[in-house]
């Protein structure tokens, strides 16, 4: 009996052999990219949104861009020394006036009571002191009256003392009689000796006490110059010759004592306020050097004061020309200025650019020499002025990095730059 033997399909069987082998390779695919595969994240990025710029090396010149305000010379500012009404305005501003030339008039009915009292003070002080120097000479005399009265009694009753002492010892007269006239002589001479130490200490006390009524007179002299003072002050004049740049009055306003009128512009010359950002508050001193460019020619500056206060993460310096003023300048003019903060050395540079406000200079993306794509490298940052950075660590010359802003980068490790 015959069998019939099943033919097997080897088309089928290698197929299936195909399918094992294939999913084998690619599970061994898998398992390598898993292992040993590239696991940095990548964007897709078109060349023509992005710049890049060659790192190169080169004098870095250490300077910083600021903006300078004109500002006159010296500014006098004109308050009120004296409070009053405002009666007369003989200026405004914007006009040219010379030293002491008036520029208002006060008025101030306190001010002439307080005058008139003073004037009364004074003189009545100065006649208490003219009769108190006739008060003094009068009692001068009378005690040198009294000083010769006595200096003659004295001499008069040491005679008869003498001339009785004498008779006596021829007794031609009583003890009684010699004792009376020595008593007398004796006691006319005590008389002479206290009245001329009443006389010595009434002469001290007069002299002090008329000193102190001249000191007085004197303290009344000076007080009424003050009071004088106020009432020139009453009329407002310029102090010195320049321009009225303010005046802030009105026929009629009330002005207290202190209170700010105005001032005046020396225009002799001209400085630059300039404001400087806090990160520099160390590196900025006197004597650093700025220039600018006005109408073709290039103007010089030193820094010649410097404000401590920092105000809104600023500070301010005052620059003063050094090579000439540049014509028809005009206050709050302003100019932009390079402020050299020392000296050019050689440096690996890197432009500015907005990569910066997304890395904080910490990293850069660095372009591969295929340029088909760019990567993250860590590098170190120092000094920068407006045009470039000082790169420390981790840049070399010739080499290409992206310096346009990484926003939208995202945390990529890699660029895949189409």
């Amino acid at each position: 009996m015959s069998m019939d033997r099943k033919i097997e399909n080897k088309g089928k069987k290698w197929r299936r052999l195909a399918w094992i082998g294939g999913t084998g390779v690619i599970v061994i695919l898998v398992f390598y990219q898993i292992v040993f595969g590239d696991k940095s994240s990548r964007l897709n990025v078109d060349t023509d949104k992005i710049t890049v710029e060659q790192i190169r090396e080169d004098a870095f010149l250490d300077f910083i861009a600021v903006i300078g305000t004109v500002e006159p010379i010296q500014t006098i500012y004109l308050d009120a020394v004296e409070g009053g009404r405002v009666e007369k305005i003989y200026q405004r501003e914007g006009v040219m006036v010379e030293a002491g030339e008036p520029l208002a008039q006060l008025s101030n009915t306190s001010l002439l009571l307080d005058i008139s009292n003073a004037e009364t003070n004074y003189a009545r002080t100065v006649n208490d002191l003219r009769m108190f120097r006739v008060q003094l000479e009068q009692q001068n005399l009378s005690s040198r009256s009294q000083l010769l009265d006595l200096n003659l009694s004295m001499r008069q009753y040491e005679r008869r003392y003498r001339n009785n002492k004498v008779l006596m010892e021829q007794e031609h007269i009583s003890r009684e009689e010699f004792e009376i006239s020595k008593e007398q002589f004796e006691i006319t001479q005590k008389k002479l000796d206290l009245f001329r130490d009443t006389y010595k200490q009434d002469s001290l006390y007069r002299i002090l006490q008329l000193g102190a009524m001249e000191t007085t007179l004197t303290n009344m002299e000076k007080n009424m110059e003050l009071v004088y003072q106020r009432l020139e002050a009453m009329e407002l004049a310029s102090p010195v010759y320049g321009e009225l740049a303010t005046l802030n009055l009105e026929i009629g306003q009330m002005i207290n004592r202190g209170e700010r009128l105005g001032r005046i512009n020396i225009l002799d010359s001209y400085k630059l306020r300039v404001e400087v950002d806090e990160h520099y508050i160390s590196r900025v001193t006197q004597g650093l050097k700025g220039d600018f460019e006005f109408a073709g020619n290039r103007y010089e500056l030193v820094i010649t004061r410097i404000y401590p206060e920092v105000q809104a993460g600023r500070f301010a310096v005052d620059m003063e020309f050094t090579n000439g003023v540049p014509a028809q300048l005009r206050i709050g003019q302003t100019f932009r200025i390079r402020l050299e903060l020392g000296e050019s050395r050689k440096a690996i540079l890197i432009p500015r650019g907005g990569f910066y406000q997304s890395t904080g200079g910490q990293w850069v993306f660095v372009v591969d020499p295929s340029g088909s794509h760019a990567y993250r490298r860590q590098i170190r940052i120092g000094r920068q002025n407006p045009r470039f950075y000082e790169v420390l660590e981790g840049l070399e010359p010739g080499e290409r990095v992206i310096v346009s802003s990484y926003d939208n980068f995202g945390d990529v490790d890699r660029l895949i730059l189409r």
